[in-house]
């Protein structure tokens, strides 16, 4: 595959030598195109011997190719990683002031941009505009990294890792020529992470989900084609690149988020942790210890159940829409875990289930994990023993059988 290189003048341009070296491991053609601000940080020499093809990023260099409009058109995919706030700024005025805003306009194929910039300018509202601008385009602008930055901050806008632009990139290509898999053009949302319920400006009511399964099942609908929207509470571990995020705090934000979602979703995979309970009220003042040494008195209250209120929105829907839920269950004296399970899939009438028996050191935040995967249609229970994407991948599968049905 012909590949264009963009690469931004930022500090995170040393990553883009990796990136570049994945693609021309994987055998395709890139040739890279690096902003003049961008060979201050990695001179041209490196991306000449990584790609094998000389670069330049100058509209006067080879004028009688017109490279511009050459590269634009042969290229069967333009990634430009880092993309800074200046590179999103110009991309999405639809300038032509060098040779890789030029490129950008005549791109034919798909485009795949990869940010890195501090997090007050990816944060900024003329950042956001541009961004959003790019995504109305068909531009697949990818949600940054949070982590350490240039300096001593941290926070959003760290470039994703150069193995997930890959990924990201080479999926955007699939999907564009129709080889992505069966849920090629299909909008899968997926809830991840676990709420949080205010006690106070400080305290929470939380729980121990690491975001990891919601996390493997976002990279498998990827993998099958999906466009991603990323429902996402507190987690350990980051989203994967490619997917849209839409942060919340608690239960009820996340409801929010679930059902304006559903109007323009095919699949809605729930697998976050969401609190069953949450305060009566949020203490506007740090809840102190009393001289007197009582203890306070905390009155909890039932959270909505996002799930069944899915289930039961579907019902006025013009399109189908398949719902997954996730069950974390712990056997007692009335039942085992599966038992308990199947009752809740027939209480909230979604169409698959999956249970994970939990405990202190089961599941939460573990690698692996280990499910039974429960049809509304009476179908045979599916055991799945294996790392989160084993799991998350055979949870897709069964999707994709249903939007085949």
């Amino acid at each position: 595959m012909r590949i264009v290189l963009g690469v931004g003048g930022g500090i995170a341009a040393y990553k883009a030598a990796s990136l570049l070296r994945l693609f021309t491991e994987a055998g395709h053609d890139v040739t890279v195109i690096p902003t003049d601000a961008a060979t201050r940080f990695v001179g041209t020499a490196t991306w000449e011997a990584l790609s094998g093809h000389p670069v330049s990023n100058s509209v006067w260099d080879d004028v009688d190719r017109v490279n511009h409009v050459r590269l634009g058109h042969e290229a069967e995919l333009i990634v430009v990683a880092p993309a800074t706030a200046d590179v999103l700024a110009r991309a999405a005025a639809g300038l032509a002031n060098d040779l890789l805003t030029g490129t950008l306009l005549m791109a034919r194929g798909p485009v795949v941009m990869a940010p890195a910039m501090h997090t007050e300018m990816w944060q900024h509202a003329a950042t956001r505009a541009n961004v959003e601008t790019l995504r109305a385009r068909g531009v697949i602008v990818l949600e940054p990294a949070s982590g350490r930055l240039t300096g001593s901050d941290s926070g959003p806008g760290r470039l994703p890792e150069p193995a997930d632009i890959f990924a990201a990139a080479l999926a955007a290509t699939a999907v564009a020529t129709g080889d992505a898999g069966p849920m090629t053009g299909k909008r899968v949302t997926i809830s991840a992470g676990g709420t949080r319920e205010a006690l106070d400006p400080v305290r929470f009511l939380g729980n121990r989900s690491s975001g990891k399964q919601g996390m493997a099942l976002a990279e498998a609908a990827l993998a099958q084609g999906a466009h991603v929207t990323l429902i996402l509470a507190h987690a350990e571990v980051p989203p994967p690149a490619g997917c849209d995020v839409v942060r919340v705090d608690s239960a009820l934000q996340l409801r929010d988020a679930v059902l304006d979602a559903l109007p323009t979703t095919d699949v809605l995979v729930m697998a976050a942790a969401v609190a069953d309970f949450r305060p009566a009220e949020m203490v506007a003042t740090k809840i102190k210890k009393t001289d007197d040494g009582a203890d306070p008195v905390i009155t909890l209250v039932r959270n909505p159940d996002v799930l069944r209120e899915a289930v039961v929105a579907r019902a006025s829907l013009p399109g189908p829409l398949v719902i997954a839920g996730f069950a974390a269950e712990t056997g007692d004296s009335s039942a085992d875990p599966i038992t308990h399970a199947r009752a809740k899939l027939a209480r909230k009438g979604c169409d698959l289930l999956v249970l994970n028996v939990v405990g202190a050191d089961l599941v939460f935040g573990e690698d692996s994990n280990e499910v039974t995967i429960l049809s509304a249609d009476g179908s045979e229970a599916a055991p799945v023993r294996g790392s989160k994407r084993v799991v998350a991948d055979a949870v897709m599968e069964h999707v994709a059988r249903l939007i085949a049905h």
